[in-house]
């Protein structure tokens, strides 16, 4: 990467994520994960390249990863090709007073609880995974500082 140019401003740093990604091969095992578990709303489904969901104020991008592998057809949007390999990560926030509900719920729904710990900041998190192997954190706030 290039140095800074001194002569061109850094605008604002961004406020916030939009989307955050995730790679599964199979979008119907995501989307009873991520609508029927976890209550997403689904706002996008193009089979058999991505689902997408909304999450708050921001979006959970459930790509396939052997489709956006694949450049797009002249007529389609410009977006690059990408990708990853291999499990990744996402992290809800979620209240502290609602992760017994959540831990509770994901039992129910036969999802296997990773683990379930106290930070050292006393934060709390709960892991499981999602049926692409994803690591998908439930976490309070404070785990960053946001919120006591």
């Amino acid at each position: 990467m290039a140095a800074l140019s001194p002569s061109v401003p850094r605008p604002e740093a961004p406020g916030g994520i939009l989307e955050a990604a995730v790679y599964i091969d199979d979008l119907d095992a995501a989307e009873t994960f991520y609508a029927g578990v976890l209550g997403l709303e689904v706002m996008v489904r193009s089979k058999p390249r991505n689902l997408f969901f909304r999450a708050g104020n921001a979006v959970v991008l459930v790509f396939n990863p052997s489709e956006t592998a694949k450049p797009p057809a002249p007529d389609d949007l410009p977006v690059p090709t990408h990708g990853a390999h291999g499990p990744g990560h996402i992290c809800f926030r979620v209240p502290g007073p609602a992760l017994d509900g959540w831990a509770a719920h994901l039992t129910a729904q036969d999802v296997e609880i990773e683990a379930d710990f106290a930070w050292p900041n006393g934060a709390r998190s709960i892991y499981v995974r999602d049926p692409g192997r994803n690591s998908v954190e439930f976490a309070e706030p404070k785990l960053w500082g946001f919120e006591a």
